[in-house]
């Protein structure tokens, strides 16, 4: 059975499984309402199965039994959070690395500041965000030339063109990412595409067997997928080994890093999360944002009313974005209408509280972002997709606590908000984006939510 869980669960319970790798398992009972164990030894995890994704789990999950809920993965309690209130709660009192950065270096075997010493942690992340920001400021022109090319791109299309968004979308996020990570290297577009090939075979692996050990059981998959990891680490030390000690016109974020008191490891593991996360993060919520622009023509005008006032005919600069005030909104309601991160994850540390509801030690604990994110009570018309809705503070600050935005947002999403500003000032002020007809946009739940399959659309040249 477990073969068949492993081809049909989503890539989210894996970091149920990496969490689970570094911490002894626990079956203190809770009076959390939720589901019992379905099985002895694997719990609910076919109940998520048959569901078709963990979200989509959740969901059923919280309607049936509320805000706060329970379930067992294998033999370990799991509570999930399903509310804002519930989220603000939890949130304050625990102290944890984050999620994303905890769960890809696990799958990767990297274990360097994944648990420690908490000062160190959080000198480490100050060290992260400070490198990303100024690798967006120093390469904020690279970026824009990118977004210009593949406007150009665009243009040389005919009208009726279908163009396939998620393609030029991961290929857009991948050079914008790289050449603001690792320099210039990356302007070459064979070292583009052989990174991005490793990318893909490291991305659809990653975290494969952990359950029960399948990658091991394919000989050509295991060496296909170490073979993809030992190039891009190769490629990441040449880089890195190359910056050292020498001073570059173009600041980017292994700089940073070299700078630091960090060893030649987490500087590898550093680069290696954000080459992955960045380009994931930063080609799904380009791909999201022009897509549901295509289904909008008002939300486009407005949008390009406001570039159009802030911008006039100049390009964007570093001084102006945080001007474009629509244009933010435009992207938080992108995440939340997406469900761009669905899930996040906490170790219940110590014992903790919940309303009237004790949370164990050592309890993973869950937080059901895709399902607080379209809850009707907390977002009015919660299906559809409507960016004044964050012309209100209120909403601003529940996106916030969710991770999404303000001090709460990782440094890849910070990223990703940035490059996608300069995307579509260059996009929305030349072009129409349409939606190809009778095209069914069917929705693929994973770490980061995507398209299920390539979403095509058309542009149209403005008068």
């Amino acid at each position: 059975m477990l073969d068949f869980v492993i081809f049909a669960i989503t890539f989210l319970l894996l970091l149920i499984g990496a969490v689970l790798y570094l911490y002894p398992a626990s079956r203190q009972a809770s009076g959390i309402p939720g589901l019992t164990p379905a099985e002895e030894k694997d719990g609910n995890i076919q109940d998520i199965v048959n569901s078709g994704s963990l979200h989509e789990f959740l969901v059923n999950l919280h309607e049936r039994f509320g805000p706060v809920a329970s379930f067992w993965f294998g033999q370990r309690l799991v509570v999930s959070l399903g509310s804002v209130e519930l989220l603000k709660q939890h949130i304050n009192p625990n102290r944890t690395s984050d999620p994303f950065e905890m769960m890809l270096k696990s799958l990767l075997g990297y274990q360097s500041g994944a648990i420690g010493d908490a000062g160190e942690s959080l000198l480490r992340k100050k060290l992260y965000e400070a490198g990303v920001n100024k690798s967006l400021q120093s390469n904020f022109a690279i970026i824009l030339k990118l977004s210009e090319e593949l406007l150009s791109k665009w243009l040389s299309y005919p009208e009726s063109q279908h163009m396939p968004l998620c393609q030029h979308m991961l290929g857009f996020a991948m050079k914008s990412v790289m050449q603001s990570a690792m320099g210039s290297s990356f302007e070459d577009d064979q070292e583009v595409l052989q990174f991005r090939k490793n990318h893909d075979a490291i991305w659809s692996e990653i975290g494969k067997g952990f359950l029960d050990g399948s990658l091991e059981k394919s000989k050509t998959r295991k060496n296909l997928y170490q073979d993809a990891l030992m190039q891009m680490e190769a490629v990441l030390k040449k880089i890195a080994k190359e910056r050292r000690g020498r001073n570059f016109d173009q600041h980017v974020f292994v700089d940073s890093l070299l700078q630091s008191n960090l060893s030649d490891k987490q500087i590898l593991e550093d680069s290696m999360i954000f080459s992955l996360a960045g380009c994931v993060i930063t080609a799904n919520l380009c791909t999201w944002a022009v897509y549901f622009l295509t289904t909008s023509e008002q939300v486009q005008e407005k949008l390009f009313k406001e570039m159009n006032q802030v911008l006039g005919k100049g390009p964007i600069t570093v001084e102006k974005i945080e001007q474009l005030r629509y244009c933010r909104q435009v992207l938080c309601e992108t995440i939340r209408t997406a469900k761009l991160t669905p899930i996040a994850a906490r170790l219940q540390e110590l014992e903790g509280r919940i309303d009237q509801h004790v949370i164990p030690k050592e309890t993973l604990v869950l937080y059901a972002l895709g399902v607080v994110l379209q809850d009707s009570t907390a977002w009015p018309s919660a299906y559809r997709f409507d960016p004044d809705r964050f012309s209100d503070d209120v909403a601003y600050k529940s996106l916030s606590i969710l991770g999404f935005s303000g001090s709460q947002e990782c440094p890849e999403l910070r990223f990703a908000y940035t490059t996608a500003t300069i995307l579509l000032s260059t996009l929305v002020r030349k072009l129409h984006l349409h939606p190809v007809k009778g095209q069914v946009m069917e929705t693929k739940y994973e770490l980061v939510t995507s398209p299920k399959e390539e979403a095509w659309i058309t542009v149209s040249k403005k008068s």
